[in-house]
This record gives structure tokens, C-alpha cells and sequence, in this order.
């Protein structure tokens, strides 16, 4: 399964700008640009928690955005702005993540404060 947006403008949701946003079932992909394109890719396994986000202009013209937070020391937060089928392309991300992350048999894991545990000594 595979999504393809566009990011729109919010005055009547046209898609108006250059970037193009695919989000497959291994890896996020984002181009920008038209002279000058920028071409950023981010893995599924990276994505830790996906977010979505819905303004009340957002909503009335039928968009959204869904912010991604990964572990990629590139983009740690990954923001596909404006697009139309914001809750599924949110829901596909969420299954997605986490089945690359079962596949590749990856944990995540917080830091909650191990430093403490050096001082009781």
C-alpha cells in the first residue's frame, strides 16, 4: 500500500506547491522544491510516535497535518503539512512503524534517568 500527497495551500486545499510527500509501507519519502529539489527519505522503523494535528481552517477545507517523531538524527521531527486523508496516511504510518519495527526485531528505549544510579554507590 503506498500514499502519495501533495502539500496544499489552506485556501481551498488546492495543491499548489512542490512538495510531494510518499509514504510507502518501509520508508517516508519527501521532495520540495522546483528549481532547487530536496529529496528526504525516513525509514518506518525509525518512527517512534505519529501525531495528528487539525486546525479549524484545516478542517473546514478537509486537511490535516501528521507529525512524525523518529529517532533519525536528521529529521527528529517529520511534519507532512497540509494534506488531504490526514487520519489514514496517520493510521497507515502508526501500523506501519510498528510492523518494520517487529520485522527488523528493533526496541525502543528511554533514557529515565540511569545517572542515578551511579550516585547510590
Amino acid at each position: 500500500m503506498e500514499f502519495i500527497e501533495r502539500k496544499r495551500i489552506l485556501f481551498l486545499g488546492l495543491p499548489w506547491t512542490f512538495t510531494k510527500y510518499t509514504v510507502r509501507e518501509d520508508m517516508i519519502n519527501i521532495k520540495a522544491g522546483l528549481l532547487k529539489t530536496i529529496e528526504d527519505d525516513c525509514y518506518m522503523y525509525k518512527i517512534q510516535d505519529v501525531q495528528l494535528v487539525t486546525t479549524l481552517i484545516e478542517r473546514i477545507f478537509g486537511l490535516g497535518t501528521v507529525v512524525c517523531f523518529t529517532g533519525d538524527t536528521t529529521h527528529q521531527k517529520l511534519c507532512l503539512v497540509h494534506i488531504k486523508n490526514a487520519k489514514a496516511v496517520k493510521d497507515f504510518i502508526l501500523e506501519a512503524s510498528e510492523a518494520a519495527r517487529m520485522k527488523r526485531r528493533t526496541l525502543n528505549t528511554l533514557d529515565i534517568g540511569s545517572a542515578v544510579a551511579d550516585d547510590l554507590d
